[in-house]
C-alpha cells in the first residue's frame, strides 16, 4: 500500500499564530478563552492541561468573569469587543487577519448601502462574528438557501473556510434570483483553505481512498471529507493516529492523506507514520 500526502495539508498560519500568542501567557489560570481557540480536541485538551479557562461558543449573553479574555482565531464582532472592553476586560486578540479582512469587507459593503450576504454556515462562530456588526444581512450555506433580497445592491462575502466551487455556485444563484441587482463580490475565502482544497483535488486523481485528519467539529476538515466523498472515494476522518484501523485499508492500494487547518503538525506526522506502518504490515500479506 502506498501513502501519498497532499502537497498542502494541516495547520495554517492563523492557527499557528494563535497558539504562539498563548505560549506567552505566564498565568493561564487567570485567563479565559472566549470559545474554542480552534476546533481541534487535541489542542483544546492541551490548553485545558495548562490551566486556561475555556468558555462555550454559544450562550454569550453574559459577560465572562475573568479579567483577561482571549479572542479566538475565529474572531468576534466589534460590538462584542467593545462590550468586553467597556466591562474592563483585558483582551488577548488572536483573530486571524484573514477573518478580520472579512469583517472589514462586510462592514464596507454595508456602509456603501449594499445588502450583505454571507456565504457560510449559520451559527458558526466566525459567521456569527461577521454578522454581529450588520443590521441587514442573510447567511447562505447552500445554493438552495439563496433568496430574493430587498436591495438593488447586494454585497457578497464568504466564510474563510468555505469551498471555492460551492461559493461560486451560490454567487451565480444569487445573481439569478436577483437579476435587477448589482452584485458586489469580495473573495474572502482564505488562501490556506484554497491551497488545501486545490491540493486535495490533485491528490484525488492519484488515490483510491483518503485519510483526513482534523477535529470532529472543524468546518474546513469536514469539507475536505465531503470533497472526497463527492468524488466517489472513501474518506476516513480521524482526529489522531490511534483511531486508524488497519482493516479499513484491505481493499486499497493507494491511500491519500490530508488535514484541516487546525491540525497540529505532530498529529499529521503521527498519522502518516502509522499509515506507513500499516502499509508495511499489509504488503507481506498481499
Amino acid at each position: 500500500m502506498r501513502v501519498i500526502t497532499a502537497k498542502a495539508a494541516g495547520m495554517c498560519f492563523g492557527v499557528r499564530d494563535a497558539l504562539a500568542a498563548l505560549d506567552g501567557v505566564d498565568q493561564p489560570g487567570s485567563v479565559a478563552i472566549y470559545g474554542e481557540l480552534v476546533h481541534n480536541d487535541i489542542v483544546l485538551h492541551q490548553l485545558e492541561l495548562r490551566g486556561f479557562q475555556q468558555l462555550p461558543e454559544t450562550g454569550r449573553e453574559e459577560l465572562p468573569t475573568a479579567a483577561q479574555i482571549v479572542i479566538t482565531a475565529h474572531g468576534i464582532s466589534d460590538n462584542r469587543r467593545q462590550q468586553l472592553v467597556a466591562a474592563g476586560k483585558s483582551l488577548i486578540d488572536t483573530t486571524c487577519p484573514l477573518v478580520a479582512r472579512v469583517h472589514r469587507a462586510a462592514q464596507g459593503l454595508a456602509q456603501s448601502g449594499a445588502f450583505v450576504v454571507v456565504i457560510g454556515r449559520a451559527g458558526h462562530v466566525e459567521v456569527e462574528g461577521i454578522v454581529g456588526d450588520l443590521e441587514a444581512f442573510a447567511v447562505v450555506p447552500s445554493v438552495t438557501a439563496v433568496g430574493t433580497y430587498p436591495s438593488q445592491t447586494i454585497g457578497v462575502v464568504c466564510q474563510t473556510t468555505f469551498p471555492v466551487d460551492e461559493a461560486a455556485a451560490i454567487r451565480r444563484q444569487i445573481a439569478a434570483c436577483n437579476p435587477a441587482a448589482e452584485i458586489r463580490w469580495v473573495d474572502t475565502i482564505c488562501q490556506p483553505t484554497k491551497d488545501r482544497q486545490r491540493a486535495l483535488s490533485e491528490l484525488l486523481d492519484e488515490v483510491e481512498a483518503v485519510v483526513v485528519v482534523g477535529g470532529s467539529h472543524s468546518h474546513n476538515t469536514r469539507r475536505l471529507v465531503d470533497a472526497c466523498r463527492q468524488r466517489g472515494l472513501a474518506a476516513f476522518h480521524v482526529e489522531h493516529a490511534g483511531e486508524l484501523d488497519p482493516d479499513w485499508f484491505d481493499d486499497f492500494e493507494t491511500i491519500g492523506l490530508t488535514a484541516g487547518t487546525s491540525t497540529l503538525p505532530e498529529t499529521l506526522h503521527q498519522v502518516e507514520e502509522r499509515l506507513l506502518e500499516i502499509a508495511a504490515e499489509l504488503t507481506p500479506a498481499r
